[in-house]
């Protein structure tokens, strides 16, 4: 198993770490109901649950 020779520095652990912060949501908003919701998530809309824009399940 690998083993490092010298321990890793608080810095360049920080360095590394510093692109898992989390991003903003990217909002749409759908043509055929009109409401806001997250790309790529299924949302509901009157009590009916859309996806893509097109009826999922009721």
């Amino acid at each position: 198993m690998a083993h490092p020779k010298r321990r890793v520095s608080k810095t360049r652990k920080n360095k590394r770490r510093t692109h898992y912060k989390a991003k903003e949501e990217v909002v749409s908003v759908c043509k055929n109901t009109g409401e806001a919701h997250v790309f790529h998530r299924a949302y509901t809309h009157e009590g009916k649950t859309y996806y893509k824009g097109k009826l999922f399940s009721e």
